[in-house]
């Protein structure tokens, strides 16, 4: 039987980067920081209705996750220009630990 080897991804970022800020038109010195989900809004109509369904009988429109499939997260990255504070996102990648240095 063939054995896989489990890699570990670490990815070390620095604390300031050069890209590409779309409202100064250019590339400009950025600030990254870790990009976190905000609290979601029980009142929100998505919520709401997400709710309606599983509530009555019938339970669930879609089986529920029992066990945990992925080991790692995608992580996406903040940047904040330093000349006009614009905050754009860079898409996320598949790792198990990101450390900003």
């Amino acid at each position: 039987m063939l054995e896989l080897k489990k890699r570990v991804i670490i990815m070390n970022v620095p604390r300031t980067i050069r890209a590409y800020c779309p409202r100064c038109n250019m590339h400009t010195e950025h600030t990254v920081s870790l990009y976190k989900e905000g609290k979601r809004r029980a009142l929100a109509k998505g919520e709401r209705h997400h709710e309606r369904e599983k509530k009555g009988y019938g339970g669930q429109k879609y089986p529920m996750l029992r066990r945990k499939a992925k080991t790692t997260k995608k992580q996406t990255l903040k940047l904040r220009c330093k000349k006009c504070g614009y905050i754009s996102h860079r898409k996320g990648v598949r790792l198990r630990r990101l450390t900003i240095e």
